[in-house]
């Protein structure tokens, strides 16, 4: 081999191993930041209304342990805006590692707090802090793990990468579960699980949170933010400039994450698992056991992941607007099926409802990393995209868990709460079609005059 050739050939592969290492700590930090979200959000599910807000009555109870679910959204802005703001002018890098360690402090505390017949009111105050520092955490995460993604990304294969920081969703959905179905099932059946099982997937939150931080401290920074930097084109105000200039593509794209959020909550919010496993003699209408429905749910987190991942690969073919069109066809087409199957009661029925149900999910969720990622220009993309994706939470996800339960509470049947989902759903596909599609635009900052215009249907 020639000294040229070789020469040709190692940064070809040193470009690749950077890739992988890019990809492999995307990946792990999501998933282990959305192992702690959800976590949370099955919990309040199954056991945080009877240890937190037990004196408010089984029905009111349910209500306040998913408000505080929905509670934390109401703070995703501030992070969003608090790691956009450093995240474009400091870096993506720094910020990811902030927002994991603050995630993980947050979720090993839940797992060490007292109860309410423990120390009164002070324990569902201590839960909400702790929740909203959560939420805190989230909002600035996600824009920060899908721009080193996509920002690393080879030309033609943003999808592709930008998929990896989305499939740590359902992964950390798959672990959630799976870890509580070992505690319910196996480690603490019963009654065990609500007096201690619980604490146990919490306190896991820590040693995943070192090896997370490990692994995001050994990879580059952005090369897109690297020539910002060079440049030094970082914007002073990022989020005036934001708000100024792209408030109505913020919005749009906003309500294209509602329709994906509010639907994808059903399962992942806990209300699902809440739905099926409450006891017909409390009101419930299914009455299921814990450990089956967990398992069921675990296993439809499989399918979202193959449809998250298959979405960012084909929205690279046929355009990430194609692919949200697939995913909404898919998600209307299923959402009359999920309640009716999980009313069997039977276990199988449950994990084929959620599975269907998952296809729509992945189909808008797997190419919005390079969607969001494409929509705005260099010098303020952490914060429109972070900031974006806040909005799009709140509008769709915060409240939906518990929208889903006062409307089963008001009617006495599930129809109400697909009906909600689809409006919510129709919505989201509006807003898309207006969005143009800019796959493959110049991400770099020498292309800010082109990222700046043209991503609304009828304005320049």
């Amino acid at each position: 081999m020639t000294a040229t050739s070789a020469s040709i050939i190692a940064p070809t592969e040193a470009r690749r191993r950077e890739l992988r290492r890019v990809a492999f700590a995307t990946v792990i930090g999501t998933t282990i930041e959305w192992y702690d979200f959800f976590l949370y959000a099955s919990a309040a599910g199954l056991v945080f209304g009877a240890l937190f807000f037990a004196p408010a009555g089984a029905e009111i109870a349910t209500l306040l342990a998913f408000a505080t679910v929905g509670v934390s959204f109401l703070f995703r802005p501030l992070g969003a805006f608090l790691a956009g703001h450093f995240g474009d002018k400091i870096g993506r890098k720094a910020m990811l590692v902030v927002t994991l360690i603050l995630m993980g402090t947050a979720t090993t505390l839940i797992g060490l707090l007292p109860t309410y017949e423990q120390v009164g009111i002070a324990a569902p105050i201590m839960l909400l802090l702790l929740r909203i520092l959560q939420g805190l955490s989230t909002g600035g995460e996600w824009g920060g793990a899908v721009l080193m993604a996509v920002e690393h990304a080879p030309d033609g294969k943003r999808g592709r990468y930008g998929a990896f920081p989305q499939i740590g969703v359902p992964i950390g959905l798959l672990l959630a579960s799976g870890v509580l179905a070992i505690m319910t099932g196996v480690v603490s059946p019963g009654d065990a699980f609500l007096e201690w099982g619980w604490r146990i997937p919490f306190l896991l939150s820590f040693v995943l949170i070192i090896v997370g931080v490990i692994v995001r401290r050994a990879v580059d920074e952005s090369p897109v933010f690297k020539e910002i930097a060079a440049k030094k084109e970082e914007a002073r105000t990022p989020i005036l400039t934001l708000f100024r200039r792209h408030w109505l593509l913020v919005l749009l794209a906003a309500l294209t994450f509602a329709g994906n959020n509010a639907a994808g909550y059903m399962t992942t919010g806990g209300y699902l698992q809440n739905y099926a496993t409450t006891p017909i003699a409390d009101g419930g209408l299914v009455g299921m056991e814990r450990t089956p429905v967990l398992l069921a749910v675990a296993g439809a987190s499989v399918v979202w992941l193959a449809c998250t991942f298959a979405a960012g690969a084909v929205s690279d073919r046929i355009g990430r607007r194609n692919t949200y069109i697939i995913g909404w066809i898919a998600f209307l087409a299923t959402v009359f099926l999920l309640f009716p199957l999980v009313n069997t009661g039977n276990p199988w029925l449950l994990f084929l409802g959620v599975s269907l149900f998952a296809i729509g999910n992945g189909f808008t969720y797997g190419q919005q990393a390079a969607y969001f990622t494409e929509l705005f220009p260099a010098s303020i993309r952490y914060s429109g995209v972070s900031i974006t994706y806040a909005i799009g939470a709140i509008l769709g996800g915060a409240f939906a868990p518990m929208i889903a339960t006062w409307l089963v509470q008001t009617t006495g049947t599930a129809t109400s709460v697909a009906l909600y989902i689809a409006g919510v759903m129709l919505v989201a596909f509006a807003a898309t079609l207006l969005l143009r599609d800019r796959t493959g635009i110049p991400l770099g900052p020498d292309h800010e005059a082109e990222q700046a215009r043209g991503a609304i249907y009828g304005l320049k």
